[in-house]
């Protein structure tokens, strides 16, 4: 008998302790609707793991408004990252399942993550790939798709995502790697910084090896090609595809053989 009221005490204490979390969780989700987090769980893996290895664990975060952001280079993101952002509620259920189909067995998920479960995993998650991570992005984007609205997702996604070892967002991305602001980023500049995302740590948009560069291609063929979301629009859920401008050749860079 004590053995049974043990066990319900300890199922009432996790519900208790689950219910809370839960709680201080959509608070925090309802506070990155107004204001810019100010620190990420990567942020603090990335620093402790310099630290441990005796390196300075500096890092370069600059946030900048979505409207500051040039239209087509927020487009182009989009197009490299989440081609269907307007078409779903934060989860991408056919992407999951292809992704699953292609997985290799070994608990370890590749791809499926729209721009939504992106944000999440940085702004709440650990990186790595694993089902269990996959599982409560998938569980939390919906929430935070929500209550964020898509504008407001895409804007914090830029500014935390990493892009290099100590470069979080895109002005410091942009600062990194042309120096200037990413308010006079280019189409081609913004695609060349989407296509080293797969791994960006290891990668340079100024010196793509060649599966960059046939990304970075790609990313500006479907941009031209595809009815991607206006940005501009997505407060109210409309779709537009304007005129799109001549794309530049990015600058300095070259392609490696590896």
């Amino acid at each position: 008998m004590s053995s049974r009221r043990a066990k319900r005490t300890w199922i009432r204490r996790t519900k208790v302790i689950l219910t809370w979390a839960a709680g201080l969780w959509f608070a925090v989700v309802v506070c990155y609707r107004f204001i810019p987090p100010p620190i990420t769980p990567l942020i603090v893996i990335r620093s402790a793991q310099n630290w441990l290895q005796g390196e300075q664990p500096g890092r370069q975060v600059q946030w900048i408004p979505l409207r500051d952001i040039p239209l087509a280079a927020r487009q182009a993101i989009v197009t490299a990252e989440d081609a269907r952002f307007m078409a779903h509620w934060g989860v991408d259920l056919q992407a999951v399942g292809m992704a699953i189909d292609d997985s290799d067995g070994k608990n370890r998920l590749r791809g499926a993550s729209t721009i939504t479960m992106q944000t999440v995993k940085n702004l709440f998650l650990w990186p790595g790939r694993s089902y269990a991570r996959k599982v409560l992005e998938m569980m939390m984007a919906p929430v935070a798709g929500l209550v964020w609205g898509k504008r407001r997702t895409l804007e914090l996604y830029v500014n935390v995502i990493e892009w290099g070892p100590g470069i979080y967002g895109i002005e410091a991305a942009t600062q990194e790697y042309f120096h200037h602001s990413a308010r006079d980023l280019t189409v081609s500049e913004a695609a060349s910084l989407a296509a080293i995302l797969p791994n960006p740590r290891k990668l340079s948009p100024q010196r793509m090896s060649r599966l960059t560069r046939r990304r970075y291609e790609r990313i500006i063929r479907e941009w031209q090609g595809a009815e991607v979301p206006s940005v501009r629009a997505v407060s109210d859920g409309r779709r537009s595809r304007p005129g799109l401008p001549k794309t530049e050749p990015v600058k300095n860079v070259a392609v490696s053989n590896s």
